[in-house]
Formats: structure tokens, sequence, C-alpha cells
């Protein structure tokens, strides 16, 4: 009972692969990250940093491509880890983000990565298309995570959060309860809290030539802008309750470039958008779960040691730790995740929770595609 999850994150850092068992606790078989083919990253890039005008025939192509692309990381996985298509039961695949609207009249969620492509190529029943149900029944299709999260990651002695640091933040809030009475979820609930890594790696790109600033180092050579800090602050999402989600589309360069005065210091701007990650993670956890004593943090930013500094000196009445610290790689919880959607699908047990997302109810998420 193998199960294979694919994802590539509002980064755009690669595609991250995971195979998962769940027979019993959920345990990480194998994780790796495999590259984009960089023109293909380089569109996928600009194209959720903007607005951009595409073609039907865009969206179509790009649909089939990244769908090769991810079942080519699919491929690489089994291979290197030794393991054969027939012992995988399914592969679970999130896709591409391309736009993220869970509002207005007609609600949205559109990720990009044809599963039919994906089948055919690696020979393995898929299944995909995991948010846009979620949405369809009034909820945001974000974060979908958080169940997975208490299972692994609740303890009945602390009010817990895990953290996931990828280009946007969230959170779940797993407190006493959700361990107590582990077969009601009612009590769990996430968020997405705004950028996390995205304008950080955006804006390193832009004046380093880095897709990402290692160890924070760029941000550590310059000094937070209060007044620019307090701009940023004021945007409205931040103060809307939850649930709540956002995505690239929405905190991308042109909105920071909408709050600069023109006469920056680039360094000084990096150094701003890492604490604009920290202050608004920390202000979104001690409004929404006050008697946090736990932060368990996972993606891409728990390497980032002067990001994980910030939060802990924000966070002083806090442990902010890894994941790693207990037994969990924090590069592949979110494929993992993807994995165990995709059980819970052909289990016919419904993904996600309406306590975190705001659906009307549980819903078997995701559509199946056979080998």
């Amino acid at each position: 009972m193998l199960y294979l999850g694919l994802i590539s994150g509002t980064s755009v850092d690669g595609i991250d692969t995971a195979i998962a068992s769940f027979d019993g606790k959920p345990e990480l078989i194998f994780g790796r990250t495999y590259a984009w083919q960089p023109q293909l990253k380089e569109r996928l890039v600009t194209l959720g940093q903007q607005s951009a005008t595409l073609t039907l025939d865009d969206i179509a192509e790009l649909d089939v491509r990244i769908g090769a692309a991810f079942a080519e990381a699919a491929q690489r996985a089994l291979a290197d880890s030794g393991t054969q298509a027939k012992q995988i039961t399914a592969i679970g695949s999130h896709g591409q983000t391309l736009r993220h609207r869970p509002h207005g009249e007609f609600p949205y969620t559109l990720q990009l990565g044809d599963p039919n492509t994906i089948a055919e190529r690696t020979g393995i029943r898929v299944v995909a298309d995991f948010r846009r149900r979620d949405v369809a029944a009034g909820g945001h299709g974000a974060p979908l995570l958080p169940a997975l999260h208490a299972a692994l990651l609740s303890s009945p002695d602390e009010d817990r959060a895990v953290l996931n640091l990828g280009g946007i933040a969230n959170l779940t809030l797993l407190p006493k309860q959700a361990a107590q009475a582990a077969a009601d979820r009612s009590h769990v609930r996430g968020f997405d809290t705004g950028p996390a890594n995205g304008l950080m790696d955006a804006w390193c790109l832009r004046h380093t030539g880095h897709g990402f600033d290692r160890d924070g180092a760029f941000a550590l050579s310059g000094r937070v802008d209060e007044v620019l800090l307090a701009r940023l602050l004021d945007e409205s999402w931040f103060a809307l309750p939850p649930p709540k989600s956002t995505g690239r589309d929405q905190f991308h360069l042109g909105w920071l470039e909408s709050k600069l005065a023109g006469n920056e210091i680039p360094q000084d701007v990096q150094s701003t958008l890492l604490m604009l990650s920290a202050r608004s993670i920390a202000d979104a956890l001690r409004a929404a779960q006050p008697r946090t004593a736990r932060v368990i943090a996972c993606g891409g930013g728990v390497h980032n040691t002067a990001l994980m500094s910030a939060l802990a000196a924000m966070l002083p009445e806090c442990i902010v730790e890894s994941s790693a610290a207990h037994g969990i790689d924090p590069d592949f919880v979110e494929a993992m995740g993807f994995a165990w959607l995709a059980h819970a699908t052909l289990q016919g047990l419904p993904g996600n929770l309406p306590s975190v997302s705001g659906a009307s109810g549980p819903r078997i998420l995701g559509g199946i595609y056979s080998a």
C-alpha cells in the first residue's frame, strides 16, 4: 500500500516527490526534489508573479508540459528509490497553481499538470484536482493538509502549531483537544498567513541572480525599514479572519513595488520582507491560538536560518523547531500530504476539514484517472 505524492509549490523551486505508506501511522519511505526544466520554470515564475495574457492554446500546452514534467519526476523517484511502478497504489498529484481566487461570485482555483499525461506515462493510477471540490462546497480549497498534520504531530500535553514555510506560509492549529479526540478533527484549524519565501525569493533573484536567499545572508546584510514594513502590514488581507488563503497572484513583485518609495536599498527591502513573513506569522498565531507552546516548521523556509531565528525572537513563549525534531523530513511533508489525500480518496474518505477551509461539509476530493 505505497502511494506517491507530487507537488510543486508556490515557490516553483522544484517538483517534490514522496513515497509513503499509510498502513497504520503515516510513514515517509522516500523523498526527493527534482528540478524544473529552466525555461519552463522561468515561465511559471513569471505567470505567478503578475497578470499575464494567455491564449487557450498557451494554457492547454502548459497543462500537458507540466503533466509531463510531473510524470518524469515520478519515474525518477521510482528509479532512485528502487520501487517498481506496480508497488504504487496511486499517485496523488497536486499540480502547479497558477491562480487561486476562492472568493467572489464565481470562486475558482487553477492547478495545471494534466493527470491523464501522468497516468499514461507512468502506468500508475492518478488522483488529482484536489482543491476545486472544496471550493465548490464554499471553501477555500486550502490548506488541505491540517488533517495529516494532526495525525502526525498533535499532542495531548500542549497546544501546538504546524507552520508550513513555502512560497506562502500557512498554519495548522493543534490544540490539546485535537489529540485527545483523534476521531474528531473539528478542533483542528488552519489558514494562510501571507508571504513566507515567495517575495523574498523573487526579490533576491532580481537583485542577486540567485533564486533564494541562502541562510538569509542577503537579508542579514540589510536593515529592516520600519516605515516600509508598516506599509506592507497595512495590506487589508492580513486583517481578514480565517478561513483565508492566498497565493503569489496576490503577494507578488508588483504588489511589493506598489508599496516602495523608490529609494530603498535592495538588501534593506530583503530584510524587511523577511520581517514581514515573521511578523505576519507571529501576529496570526497569537490572535488565533495564544497559548501555543510549540511551533513545528516544515517547507523550504526551514533552511533559512535567519527566518527561523526571527520567528523564534517574535515568539519567545514558544519552542520553534523543524519537523525534523519529530522524525519528519521538513522538505517532503507537503508531497507526503498529497499521497495521503490520494489514499483518502481511494478509501472513500473526505480529505478536507470544514473547520479549516470553511466548506459546507466534508468532501471526498479529487478525480481518479485510471492507469
